[in-house]
């Protein structure tokens, strides 16, 4: 296999860039970040509690933004999953492209790609405790934003 590639390769055949190019992920960064902001707007709506939004996009490939909150019962829980994909589709006119866990009601997740949206009941987000693992990643805060708990 070495006598295949006999000669010198002319260096004109590698490409030199000295500028650089504007990376995609800074409009991406601003877009993904409203999502998450209506996100957590129409989960507020619901009376979801202790909403955090987390910047996980310099930490993580898996998304940008994570948005946690807690329902307090299964019928809230689907609640606040149906008020999040009827505003994000009103506001967005985007769909997610996979959710999971609306029929049992104990943890919902919507994958939005560039957001992932997590609805906890307060014993799964206790157990499982996110906000830990993902302590590395920043935490936006939210404007106008009460806890949410019932009184």
């Amino acid at each position: 296999m070495t006598n295949y590639f006999q000669g010198n390769f002319p260096l004109e055949s590698v490409p030199l860039t000295r500028t650089t190019v504007k990376s995609p992920i800074a409009a991406t960064d601003d877009v993904s970040g409203k999502l998450a902001i209506t996100i957590a707007e129409a989960g507020s709506e619901r009376k979801a509690g202790e909403i955090l939004l987390l910047r996980v996009a310099d930490v993580s490939y898996l998304s940008d933004y994570f948005v946690m909150m807690t329902g307090y019962s299964r019928v809230q829980v689907r609640a606040i999953a149906s008020a999040i994909e009827a505003k994000v589709d009103t506001d967005w006119q985007r769909r997610p492209l996979s959710t999971e866990g609306k029929a049992e009601g104990s943890w919902v997740l919507q994958d939005y790609g560039d957001v992932i949206v997590h609805i906890m009941m307060p014993k799964e987000r206790e157990f499982y405790n996110l906000e830990a693992f993902w302590v590395h990643a920043e935490r936006i805060s939210l404007p106008n934003a009460d806890d949410g708990k019932p009184k």
